[in-house]
């Protein structure tokens, strides 16, 4: 985001980054997605990527980040026990507590918030986010700490046009970033935020902190952090993991 020519995000703290946390950190992985665009039989997550699940990949970034984290994966019911057997099979033992999807990621993270306890920061993570950076993940925390919510984003590149029924005009890109995750908060400020009404413009979690008028504090996040979501994202993802830029 150096290029002079692009927007910049609002002015950060720039912490020392793997400092504590006050009250530990929390992370809630939500895992509920289905495979619709994936147009795969396995729930995304569960799709292997370079010889791993997707989900595993992505609780091993938060823990190789931050080694005191407390996670908390959010699972349809239906889901569980799969997951169970993936782990045994993989040998994966990252210790982490799993929760009852819901019928919307709101509900999801409203169930995964029950696990989480005040005064502490907890980020929400989406489950198809496996190459979020570390970089990413404790600026988004050491922010969230300082100013109550931190929500990463990237530079949108291409060109954009909005539509209005059959009518379409440009606009300007400079206007607008693209969201990610973890989405960091202070523990008692979301769960306030969360009970609040479900309202399907509640697209993400910085949305339902919005509408109870918080202001939202952007900060960089990292373009590798894709959200896996069709097979070429999967590509993509494998291509980004055997090749680091």
């Amino acid at each position: 985001m150096n290029n002079t020519n692009e927007p910049t995000l609002p002015d950060t703290p720039s912490p020392s980054l793997g400092k504590g946390l006050k009250g530990g950190a929390f992370i809630i992985i939500v895992a509920g997605g289905s495979s619709k665009r994936m147009n795969h039989v396995i729930p995304k997550q569960f799709i292997p990527l370079q010889g791993k699940p997707v989900l595993m990949r992505t609780i091993e970034k938060f823990v190789s980040s931050l080694p005191d984290i407390q996670i908390i994966v959010v699972l349809a019911s239906h889901l569980k026990q799969e997951w169970a057997t993936l782990c045994t099979t993989h040998h994966f033992t990252v210790p982490h507590q799993v929760a009852e999807g819901g019928e919307t990621r709101f509900h999801s993270v409203i169930n995964g918030l029950t696990l989480v306890p005040n005064n502490c920061i907890v980020g929400v993570h989406d489950a198809a986010r496996p190459l979020v950076s570390k970089q990413t993940i404790l600026h988004a925390y050491e922010v969230a700490e300082e100013k109550g919510n931190a929500i990463p984003a990237v530079t949108i590149h291409e060109s954009i046009r909005e539509i209005n029924g059959i009518n379409n005009k440009a606009v300007n890109r400079h206007n607008y970033f693209m969201i990610q995750t973890p989405q960091c908060f202070h523990s008692n400020v979301l769960k306030k935020a969360f009970l609040q009404e479900y309202n399907p413009l509640f697209t993400d979690d910085a949305s339902v902190l919005e509408a109870m008028g918080e202001k939202i504090n952007l900060v960089e996040g990292n373009y590798e952090n894709i959200k896996i979501t069709t097979p070429q994202d999967l590509i993509i993802a494998a291509a980004l993991l055997e090749y680091p830029l």
